[in-house]
C-alpha cells in the first residue's frame, strides 16, 4: 500500500482539468488494482498567505527561542513538510496560468522549501533531506508547450523538488486541451494510455 499526497491547484476546483487529471490517476490505480491510502489538499480552497518575513524570522529561531506568536507562525509550515515527509507518492495536478504555476503552489513551495527541515546547505552545496519519496506532475494545459521555452513549470518543479532530495519526478502531460474538442480528446486518451503504463 502506497501514501499518496493529492495536491489539486486548479482554481475551479473539481471543474478543472487538472483536478480530473488527479483523479484519473487515482481511477487507473484503482482500477490496475491497487490499493492506496490517499490525502487530497486543495491548495485553491485552503489559500496559502504570501510567505512574510515574519513568518520565515521565526523558522530561523531556535525552538526554545520562540515567541508564542512566532510557535504559531512556524505551525502552518511545520505541518506542511511533517505531511510531505509522511507520504511515498506526491501527485500534483497542475494548471498552466500565464505560463507559470498557480500562485497558491508556489506559497505552498515557499512552506516546505525550507532549510534545515527539508534540504540543508553544504560546502558542497544544497544536500536535499526528503527520502523515498517520488513526485507525480499531472500538468493539464489549454495549449502546447512541452519542450518549448515556455514551459517554465517543468523545470521549477524538478528543481525545487530535487533541491529537497527528491530526485524521482516524473511529468505527464495533458495539452492542447482549448484547442477544439477533438485534440482535447486525443490529449486525455493519450494522457490516460500513459497513466497506465505508469502506475
Amino acid at each position: 500500500m502506497s501514501k499518496i499526497l493529492v495536491l489539486n491547484t486548479g482554481l475551479n476546483g473539481e471543474q478543472s482539468n487538472s483536478t480530473k487529471f488527479t483523479q484519473m490517476y487515482l481511477d487507473v490505480r484503482k482500477s490496475s488494482g491497487l490499493v492506496d491510502e490517499v490525502s487530497v489538499r486543495d491548495l485553491n480552497n485552503e489559500q496559502l498567505p504570501h510567505l512574510s518575513a515574519q513568518e520565515m524570522q521565526a523558522w530561523m529561531t531556535p525552538p526554545e527561542q520562540q515567541t508564542v506568536q512566532q510557535q504559531q507562525l512556524a505551525k502552518l509550515s511545520d505541518e506542511l513538510i511533517d505531511e510531505l515527509m509522511a507520504h511515498d507518492i506526491v501527485v500534483i495536478g497542475m494548471p498552466m496560468y500565464n505560463l507559470g504555476v498557480p500562485s497558491t503552489f508556489k506559497a505552498y513551495i515557499d512552506r516546505i522549501a525550507r532549510a534545515g527541515k527539508t534540504f540543508s546547505y553544504t560546502e558542497n552545496g544544497p544536500q536535499g533531506l526528503v527520502k523515498n519519496t517520488k513526485v507525480v506532475v499531472l500538468a493539464a494545459r489549454g495549449g502546447m508547450y512541452q519542450g518549448t521555452p515556455m514551459d517554465t513549470q517543468t523545470g521549477f518543479i524538478k528543481g525545487i523538488y530535487g533541491l529537497m532530495g527528491i530526485s524521482e519526478v516524473d511529468f505527464i502531460y495533458a495539452e492542447g486541451l482549448n484547442m477544439g474538442e477533438e485534440v482535447a480528446e486525443k490529449a486525455w486518451l493519450a494522457a490516460n494510455e500513459q497513466l497506465e503504463q505508469t502506475v
